[in-house]
Parts: C-alpha cells; structure tokens; sequence
C-alpha cells in the first residue's frame, strides 16, 4: 500500500512540472502566459460575445460592440486562461442531454427533493405543442448548462392526473430554485409568464430569479452595516460591480454553496462617496472581495482565478468543502492508487487483472467502512470546535500561491481528460519497466504465462477448498489425492468430513521418542544367573543401552519412512509391551512382574531417561495398560506421555490432540517450570 502511494504522490509531481513545462512552452512560443490579462478592445466581436455567454450576462440590446466590451469589462478582469477556455468551450458544442420524467415520483425525486440546484422544465400539456420549440430548445439546454443548470421534459399524457392537480392545463416553462437560505431547504417553482418566446428573454428570466436570493447593497451605510455585521457566515464573498444584476454564474454559485458560503452583490452604479470601499481595501471595480474570519482575499489575483463558473466553484470548494466533497476526493485517490498494482504485479496478464479487481474491491470496501465512523463522529455536538479548526487550517492553506497553481492545474486536466489518462498510463508502464528489471536482477521468477498461473491458481483454490487453515503453523501442504485419488471419493462420499481440516503428519516423527527403564528390575533369566561377576554385568549393562538407544534410531528411522497411517500392526521391536500383553491372559498380565515396574515394591522407574518437559506417569491412557520396561514411549508437546504404537494410530486417525488435554498434538506449549510427581510415584 505504502508503496503504491509513493508511486501516486509522484504521479502527482510529474503532472505539476508537465503544467510548469507546458506553459513555459506556450510562453516560448506566444509570449504570453495564462495569468497575463487580455485588452477586449483587441478581441473580435464573437470573442466578445462569448466571454459574455460564458459569464452569463445578457447582451440582446447591445449592437454595437463598444457596449458590449464595456459590459465585459464591468463583470471583471479577461485573462488568456479565460479566454482559451471560453473558445474551447464554444468550439466543443457538444450535445448535452436532457432529462424526460416518466411521472410524479420521477419529477418529484429529481427536481422538488433536489436542495441545491436549479431546474428548468418545460412542461407539454394533453393535446398541445410544446411552448419552446425544439431547436430553441436545444440553445437554451446548452446555454443554461454552462451554469449547473438542469433540464427536463415532463409530458402530462404520462401522469394527466398530476398535471391537473398542479394546474398545468397548458404549456408552459418550469423553473425550481431554493426557497430559504439554508442547505437543503425548500423550492419553490415558478412559470414562466412571459409573451416573448425568446432564449434571450427566457435566460434573462431565469437570472432575474437567480439574483434574487443575492443580498444586494446600494449604498454605504448599508455596506458598513453590512460588512461590521457577526452572522452564521464565517466566509462572504462581496462582488463590487457597475452592473443591474450580478453575473448568472454568480447566482448559480449562490445556489450551489447555499448554507456555506453568503454571496452578497454591492451595486456601486450611483454611488457618490466611495470613501468606505477604501476604507475596507476596495481600489478596482469590479472586484471579488472573499471575506473569512482570517482576513481579506482578493479574488482574481493569483494563477487560475478566473471569472468563471468552474474556476470559482474550485477554489470555493477548497475553502469550504462539503463532507461529500472529501469523499469523492479520497474515492478517486484511492481508485488512482488501486489502479497501480495493474503495473506493480508482475508475471501474466490475467493475473494482473485478477490482482487489480481484489485491491479495487479491498481498497473501496475498506474505504466506505471507515467513512461509516467518521460521518458518526460528525454528528457530536463535541466536535464543533475541531470542525471550525479543521476549515481554518484549510482556509489558511487554500489561500496560498501553491494551492492556486494545483487548482489551476486540475481545471487544466479534467479539461483533457485524454491527456490525463495517457500521461498516467505511461507512468504505469515506467512503473512495469523498472519493476520487471529489479526483479530480474534479483532472478525472481516473472515469465509465468496465463495458462500456467491460471492453473496455480486453481491448485491454491482446491488446496484452501479442500484443506482449510486449522491453525496458524506453516506446515508444507502436499495433498494425498495425487497417490490417493480414492480419499476424494471417500471424502465426497461423507459430507461431514469436509468440515474436519487436514493437517500433514509428518510433525509426529518430530516427536520425542524414548524407551520406558526401571531401576532396580530383572528378568527371570537375569535372577538366575546371578552369580556372574561384576564385570560381566556391567559390559552387559553397557550393550543393553547402546542396543536401546539403537532401537529408538531404528523407530524412528521407521516413523519416517513409513506413514504412520499406514501402519495398523506393533512392531515387536518397536513395543515390547504390546506383543507381551498381547500373547498372555488377562490374569497374567495382572499378576505377572516381568519387565513392569511396581512402585509398591520398591521398583521406581528411571526418570532420568525422560526428556525434560515431560510429565511424569506410569500409564497409557489410550490402552489403560501400565508401562513395561525396555517400552517405546512418545511424548506430545503438552506433556503428556503414551505407547508410542498407541499415539501414532490415534494421531493418525484425524485426531491432532492430546487424548488427555486436547491440547493441539503440531502445536508447541510452553515448557512446565517443574514436575509435580504422581500419587503413584515413591519419592526418592
């Protein structure tokens, strides 16, 4: 994850010096940069036009072209940038869609449950032609688009009823705007009562009732009163301009950042003293005045501020964002960085795409669960003050000339989106060289064809369908259905037993194994011979402990050659104490001495011979028989001791446990500080 950041951040840098890079290109070339404002004496009459459109100020009773750059310039500075959008957006003319309602729920979801945008409707009653005509309409979608407004058709012979409760017996212009200042308040629509069937007229219309929700001031008193005043409002934006009505993308604005932002339209046209508006800092008319509890910010002054819709709706959003705001952000940057391990992961193109869609679901889905806490954490009451520091710290830091540029830039590719998606694709596949060559270097294995992965692939799935994890132990996973292929069978046939883990015995010959001795036992043979001489005891004590401690390497040499479930029968010299008990009655095996060990005669076992961790005993709990000397013995990483015959079959048998403790058999335990000797045992 770290590392698909890393590579993410720069991606980032190398977009911020290709922006540095172009525009020392287009400076190379023009002379001029983005920031440079532009004389409209020099811009041709269409140019001017569309700046106007593009601004949203009407200009049907303007002919001459010396109004129409006056009005130009009344609604504010034209900088390069400004203007290059404006004519990339006239020459795109792409077709935008509009919205055909089916019913009432459909209006009403859309438009009356919409909070913060406006819409315009035009309603074609039963039986009547529309009251805007197609191709008139289609102007007015795309000329009112550029500001966030939406457009539908509702045809009342879909829903006749609801039309007639609402009154619409004929045709008629709808337009739904916010009724209250607050974020998500109420809308109120309005018709359209106007004669002039006109995109001009039906613009200006729309405009009017957008401006109207502005505050607007006319004179100083006013303002002062206005600008000294404490409210809600901890950011206003203050348009100080000679025009009748502030521009439409102004309104639209107001609409749109209802509740966060107050925009307020100074009109200075028949002001006499402009003392005040020195005063507070206002040299220039017009003039995008942003006031905030940290200070004054003059709008239009750094990169990528322009007079426009897109540009002050972003640097509007970095300054007071919404929670869904940060959401979508850190939606696409998780995405962005998701998106890279499509070029981090090396080796089949499959298994690439497999890679990219596991981390893009992990990724959002760990994305969506920790958005769930935060939104909680927002509702308390106690977190105000955090909220307000956090916008501050915001503010403080969107106000600067770095920030300007990174706003500049985002406006500059999601503009070319083609751009953008083929810079970050080559950034990928500078990713997917570098990394295939360090892992060359390092002669890791990445030449691995789909067909291959494809089949490892299913090996792991089969191995985790059929063999779940029991415990958190690596041991090898080698499956038996290769030697076997009659366990799939058996397994298939018995449902329950695919929900018992298989787990690899090859732990058991690990094992500590050891023969069970007593001190002070003898044979018959032994007590009848007797008088043999000290030193043919001990060289006879001596060959019987190196041919034990030989027949212990010999079973466990057996252990592992040969399975333990594979084995059902005693080896006689593997346990002595099987094949004994097995040939005599059960009376015998009561009353007969050879070999066992008897505490109540004096005959303790050796337990010098035990491993350290290993608790003391005298019994097998798996056959309930005493043990013998000259036994084989095997202990388990609990401590508890058995026949080495009886533990292998019961561990064989699917039971991974101790018989005594259940304590897992391929699961180490902490050693005991010491043994506690048994009711059974005679202290020393």
């Amino acid at each position: 994850m770290w590392l698909k950041l890393f590579f993410l951040l720069l991606y980032f840098l190398v977009l911020f010096v290709l922006a540095r890079f172009f525009e020392a290109i287009v400076w190379y070339e023009t002379g001029i940069f983005a920031t440079q404002l532009v004389d409209p004496v020099a811009l041709s009459f269409k140019k001017l036009k569309t700046i106007l459109e593009c601004r949203g100020l009407g200009y049907s009773g303007l002919p001459e072209k010396k109004d129409v750059r006056e009005l130009v310039e009344k609604s504010g500075d034209l900088m390069e940038g400004e203007l290059y959008s404006a004519l990339k957006e006239e020459e795109a003319s792409e077709s935008v869609s509009s919205t055909n309602f089916s019913g009432e729920m459909h209006f009403y979801e859309l438009v009356e449950d919409t909070k913060d945008g406006i819409w315009l409707v035009q309603v074609i009653a039963n039986d009547r032609s529309p009251l805007v005509g197609k191709v008139h309409w289609e102007k007015m979608v795309k000329k009112v688009s550029r500001f966030g407004i939406r457009t539908g058709t509702f045809n009342c012979s879909s829903d006749p009823r609801y039309c007639k409760r609402r009154g619409w017996v004929r045709s008629t212009l709808i337009m739904s705007v916010p009724q209250t200042s607050t974020s998500k308040g109420k809308v109120m629509l309005k018709e359209y009562s106007g004669r002039k069937i006109e995109v001009e007229h039906i613009f200006k219309w729309i405009t009017a009732h957008a401006a109207s929700r502005i505050k607007t001031i006319y004179n100083a008193k006013h303002l002062k009163e206005e600008w000294n005043k404490s409210d809600q409002y901890w950011v206003k934006i203050y348009l100080f301009a000679n025009l009748d009505q502030p521009p439409a993308f102004f309104s639209a604005l107001s609409i749109k950042f209802t509740g966060r932002v107050e925009f307020i339209f100074v009109n200075v046209e028949n002001w006499d003293n402009k003392s005040y508006m020195t005063d507070i800092g206002v040299f220039n008319m017009p003039s995008y005045i942003l006031r905030t509890p940290e200070g004054i910010y003059r709008y239009g002054n750094h990169t990528g501020e322009f007079i426009s819709l897109q540009a002050m709706d972003s640097f509007l959003r970095s300054l007071q964002p919404e929670v869904n705001d940060l959401f979508v952000l850190s939606l696409v940057l998780v995405n962005l960085m998701a998106w890279m391990d499509l070029f981090i992961t090396q080796g089949a193109t499959i298994k690439r795409f497999v890679v990219l869609i596991s981390t893009l679901g992990t990724y959002n889905s760990l994305l969506i669960i920790s958005w769930l806490p935060v939104l909680g954490f927002l509702q308390l009451p106690y977190l105000d003050s955090f909220y307000e520091y956090s916008l501050k710290l915001l503010r403080y830091s969107n106000t600067t000339t770095l920030a300007s540029w990174v706003r500049a830039d985002w406006m500059f590719y999601s503009s070319h989106p083609a751009l953008f998606l083929s810079t970050y694709l080559g950034h990928g596949l500078l990713i997917d060289y570098f990394e295939k060559k360090r892992r060359r270097s390092n002669n890791d294995e990445v030449n691995v064809n789909n067909l291959e992965w494809l089949s490892s692939l299913w090996d792991w799935y089969t191995s985790y369908l059929f063999h779940p994890i029991a415990s958190f132990q690596n041991f090898p996973v080698e499956s038996d259905w290769d030697e076997d292929p009659d366990l799939f069978l058996e397994r298939l046939a018995f449902p329950d037993l695919w929900l018992h883990p298989l787990i690899p015995t090859d732990y058991i010959k690990n094992l500590p194994m050891w023969r069970f001795k007593c001190l002070g036992v003898q044979s018959e043979e032994e007590m009848s011979e007797g008088s043999q001489d000290t030193e043919n005891d001990s060289d006879s004590e001596n060959t019987d402990t190196v041919s034990s401690e030989k027949e212990v390497f010999e079973d466990k040499q057996s252990i592992a050659h040969n399975p333990p479930g594979r084995a059902s029968h005693c080896d006689a010299k593997a346990c002595s104490c099987a094949n004994k008990y097995c040939q005599t009655s059960p009376y015998e095996r009561k009353g007969r001495l050879y070999g066992s060990c008897n505490t109540n005669e004096d005959m303790e076992p050796d337990w010098l011979t035990w491993p350290a961790d290993m608790l003391h005993c005298t019994e097998c709990v798996v056959c309930l028989e005493n043990f013998e000397n000259g036994c084989l013995l095997m202990g388990l990483p609990c401590g508890h001791v058995f026949h080495q015959n009886c533990i292998v079959m019961w561990l064989a048998g699917g039971r991974h446990c101790c018989p005594v403790c259940r304590w897992p058999s391929y699961k180490k335990k902490q050693p005991y500080a010491q043994h506690q000797p048994l009711s059974n045992d005679v202290p020393s």
